[in-house]
């Protein structure tokens, strides 16, 4: 990877600048951690999330294609996190035949996305934005794999369908992920049901009303967390569960 020429070797040069050994519990930890994460070797101690981006704005009119696919190929998670920052920067400076051909390409590298982190710096703002207008079968495909990293895209990236306020494909993906057994699914599917709350409360308690006594404690705390006090007791309740669902009231 380091012989690959002198724009890689400049990019690589400023993301070790960028470092700060003082904060190694930033990038590297949150790939250290789950039972799922690859390995990390800490090339880049102590890069934040933040400093990365500013790396990847930095670089990203200097790198193509077959580089991108080059650094997302990497077995260090920083390129690949840089890469799908890069790529996230093209996609929204791009016009609309440029971002289909930056979606075709991220569609095409996703099995390069099999991390959380690279997951939820990127699914939203290129697979989401792409389909925002366009058939989601892609989206049900994903929800169903073996792979949680797909699973996650599959529901992650419809935060770009809440933020148009068009829940109806959040909610169909949320309810077939229900019963995935790992947290970090719960994670996902309770922060997208927490999303469309916070712009319809009454489509996120219908929702609710239907599932909440099946759901994954996780994935309820993490959807109910901006809720009223009350209404967050009365899911949370252990009694809750077994007792008989009420309309709610909640307005809009």
């Amino acid at each position: 990877m380091d012989s690959q020429g002198p724009a890689f070797e400049a990019l690589f040069a400023a993301m070790r600048e960028a470092c700060d050994p003082r904060r190694q519990k930033y990038l590297a930890t949150y790939f250290a951690t789950g039972a799922s994460a690859p390995p990390t070797d800490a090339r880049f101690p102590g890069l934040t999330a933040v400093k990365a981006r500013a790396v990847a704005l930095r670089f990203a009119g200097q790198f193509r294609y077959p580089d991108l696919g080059v650094l997302l190929a990497s077995a260090v998670n920083e390129h690949r996190f840089v890469a799908l920052e890069m790529l996230v920067c093209k996609y929204e400076t791009s016009g609309p035949v440029e971002r289909n051909r930056i979606a075709r390409f991220y569609i095409r590298n996703l099995r390069h996305v099999d991390h959380w982190v690279l997951v939820d710096t990127s699914a939203p703002y290129i697979l989401g934005d792409h389909l925002l207008k366009r058939r989601r079968t892609l989206l049900f495909e994903l929800a169903s794999s073996r792979q949680l990293a797909n699973r996650r895209t599959a529901i992650v990236a419809t935060w770009a369908f809440i933020r148009a306020h068009d829940f109806t494909d959040t909610l169909r993906i949320a309810k077939l992920l229900l019963h995935d057994e790992h947290e970090l699914i719960h994670r996902a599917v309770g922060w997208m049901l927490r999303e469309v709350g916070k712009r319809s409360r009454a489509v996120e308690e219908r929702f609710l009303e239907e599932h909440y006594r099946v759901m994954p404690r996780l994935m309820l705390r993490y959807a109910v967390e901006q809720l009223p006090e009350a209404r967050r007791k009365r899911y949370l309740s252990p009694r809750a569960k077994a007792g008989p669902a009420r309309p709610s009231r909640a307005a809009p």
